[in-house]
């Protein structure tokens, strides 16, 4: 876990480092972690919205290609939700009967409210909020939402997502004050990120416990 932890606040010193001494395996290295984080619900913990603010930070300095690393990313994101949504699919609703060691059924709950409150739009607004980020593909194939309408959310939150953290990554990389405190400003994306999730635990704690329901709930999608 403090090798974990560590990779979060220091990013971009592993990202340098690992670039001099892999050279170009980088960009696979960033592909597989924004694609399991993306597309596996055993990893909600992969670092996402830090990960691609470092990799901004990091083409600004010229040491990776950002017109490769872009739409490598790109592709990572929604073919990870896309593999998610199969994967949802193809468990259906038996993933809600009980807890397991890797899915965690407090958190697909959580998932499918965000999709009553947000119906389509949950899958863009996703993107941005930790966890939910990881599970929303994975209950839009539980329930009812149609692979082409899924599709066109799925692209269209991944080009936010990606651009939106490494762009801004980039435009800051190239400010005086960021080169010199990138890890304070890698710190606060991952408070702002983590920030989400610890709202609602709070609001969980407060609220009276429900009841589980009797039966099997299906997520259900306009």
């Amino acid at each position: 876990m403090s090798e974990f932890i560590d990779f979060l606040l220091h990013a971009e010193a592993h990202l340098v480092q690992f670039i001099a001494n892999y050279g170009m395996l980088v960009y696979a290295l960033l592909f597989l972690i924004i694609f399991c984080e993306t597309g596996l619900v055993v990893t909600p913990f992969l670092p996402g919205d830090s990960l691609l603010f470092a990799v901004g930070a990091i083409a600004a300095q010229g040491l990776i290609d950002w017109q490769i690393v872009v739409p490598l990313l790109l592709v990572a994101a929604i073919g990870g939700d896309a593999v998610n949504y199969s994967i949802g699919n193809w468990i259906g609703p038996r993933a809600f009967k009980s807890d397991s060691r890797f899915l965690r059924r407090d958190y697909l709950l959580k998932a499918q409210e965000f999709y009553v409150k947000y119906g389509g739009r949950a899958i863009v607004l996703a993107r941005f909020v930790p966890i939910a980020r990881t599970f929303a593909p994975f209950v839009a194939g539980i329930g009812t939402m149609r692979y082409r309408d899924f599709l066109l959310y799925n692209v269209a939150g991944a080009i936010l997502w990606i651009g939106s953290f490494v762009g801004l990554g980039y435009w800051f990389g190239n400010l005086p004050f960021v080169k010199s405190n990138m890890k304070v400003v890698i710190l606060a994306i991952i408070v702002v990120s983590v920030l989400p999730i610890v709202i609602e635990f709070i609001k969980a704690r407060r609220a009276p416990k429900a009841a589980l329901p009797k039966t099997e709930p299906t997520p259900t999608v306009e």
